[in-house]
C-alpha cells in the first residue's frame, strides 16, 4: 500500500511539474517565433529597385521592431492575378496584420474579405484604395508628385512645346495620378501633351513606346514619365534618334539618380520607398497593439536634379550597404 501512494505521489508531482512548465511556456508567448507578431508584406513586384527599397525599410523595422516581417510580390507589376493569389495565400497564413501595395486595387479588395472578418489590420502603402475597412495608407500624394514633375519638365521647355507622357499599366491609381498631376502642370505652364502612352513600368517597352511616339512626332522637346524605369526607356529611344531632350522620371531609384548625375535624365520626383516600408511595418504594428493612428500619412516627395543628385544617391546606396 505504501509502494501504491509513493507512486501516485511522484506520478502527481510528475503531472504538476509538466502543467508548470506548460503554462509557464503558454504565460512567456511559448516560443520566440510564436510569441512575436507576424506582418505579411505584399508589394506590386520585387524585380524593380523602387521595391527592393520598400521591402528594406519593412525587413528593417521588423528587425528593430521584433516582428516577423514576409515580404513577396509577384514576378511584375503587371501580373494583377499573381498578387491577388499572394493577398488570399497570405490571410491564410494568419497574419497579426497585412501590409498591400495594390497594383489594380479593385481587383484586390474582394480579396481582403477574410482580413475584414477575422479582424486583421490592413494597410495599404504606396498605391491607396477604395475600402472602407483599411486601417491606413501611407505613401506619397501622387499627384502632387506629378505635379511637381510636369513644374520642372515646363522649367526646362518653352511655352507651346509639345511633350509626350509615358504611364504605367492601364488601371494603376498610382501611376494614372502621376500622369493627371503633371498634365495639369504641363498645361497650365502652356505646354502641349502631344502623346500620352501607357508601358507597363517596363524599361524596354518604354523604349518601344517613345520609338513609336517619335516616329509619329519628332517634334517632341521633353517627357515626363511615371516611373524612372520607363524615363530611362525612353531616354534610349531618345538617344537613338539623336534627340537630346529633357525626360523626368519618378521614384528616384538609384540607377536613375545615377542618371540624372551622367546627364541622361533631366531629374527624378523621388519618393520615400524605404519609409514607406518602414512606417508600414511602425504602423502595423500599433494597429495590432489597438493604438489608433491616422487614416492617411504622407510619405512626402523630393525633388532630384544634377545639384542634389550625389547627396541622395549616397543615402540610397547606404541603404542597400553598397
Amino acid at each position: 500500500m505504501k509502494k501504491l501512494l509513493a507512486m501516485f505521489a511522484a506520478l502527481s508531482l510528475l503531472v504538476f511539474a509538466v502543467g508548470c512548465n506548460s503554462e509557464s511556456s503558454e504565460s512567456a508567448g511559448g516560443s520566440a517565433e510564436e510569441g512575436t507578431e507576424s506582418v505579411a508584406v505584399v508589394l506590386k513586384t520585387l524585380s524593380s529597385q523602387y521595391w527592393k527599397f520598400v521591402e528594406a525599410g519593412a525587413k528593417d523595422a521588423g528587425k528593430d521592431l521584433g516582428v516577423n516581417v514576409t515580404v513577396i510580390g509577384p514576378s511584375s507589376e503587371s501580373q494583377i492575378m499573381e498578387q491577388v493569389n499572394m493577398v488570399e495565400d497570405s490571410l491564410n497564413q494568419d497574419p497579426d496584420a497585412l501590409i498591400v501595395a495594390p497594383t489594380q486595387p479593385s481587383t484586390v479588395i474582394p480579396a481582403l474579405g477574410s482580413a475584414e472578418q477575422q479582424s486583421i489590420p490592413v494597410l495599404f502603402v504606396d498605391t491607396d484604395a477604395d475600402w472602407e475597412a483599411k486601417t491606413a495608407f501611407i505613401g506619397t500624394e501622387n499627384f502632387e508628385a506629378g505635379k511637381a514633375a510636369g513644374e520642372l519638365l515646363a522649367s526646362k521647355l518653352n511655352k507651346g512645346d509639345k511633350v509626350a507622357l509615358i504611364a504605367g499599366a492601364l488601371g494603376n491609381p498610382a501611376m494614372d495620378a502621376r500622369i493627371e498631376g503633371a498634365k495639369e502642370a504641363l498645361e497650365k505652364a502652356g505646354m502641349v501633351v502631344a502623346a500620352e502612352q501607357p508601358a507597363d513600368s517596363d524599361k524596354t517597352k518604354a523604349m518601344s513606346v517613345m520609338e513609336n511616339i517619335l516616329q509619329n512626332d519628332p517634334d517632341i522637346k521633353g517627357v515626363y514619365s511615371a516611373n524612372d524605369d520607363m524615363a530611362l526607356g525612353a531616354f534610349r529611344a531618345a538617344k537613338g534618334k539623336g534627340l537630346d531632350i529633357p525626360i523626368i522620371g519618378t521614384d528616384g531609384t538609384i540607377e536613375a539618380v545615377e542618371a540624372v548625375i551622367a546627364g541622361k535624365l533631366t531629374g527624378t520626383v523621388a519618393q520615400s520607398p524605404y519609409d514607406m516600408g518602414y512606417q508600414g511595418v511602425e504602423n502595423a504594428i500599433k494597429a495590432i497593439n489597438g493604438e489608433e493612428i491616422e487614416k492617411r500619412i504622407d510619405s512626402g516627395i523630393d525633388i532630384i536634379t544634377a545639384e542634389n543628385a550625389q547627396e541622395k544617391l549616397d543615402f540610397l546606396k547606404g541603404i542597400v550597404g553598397e
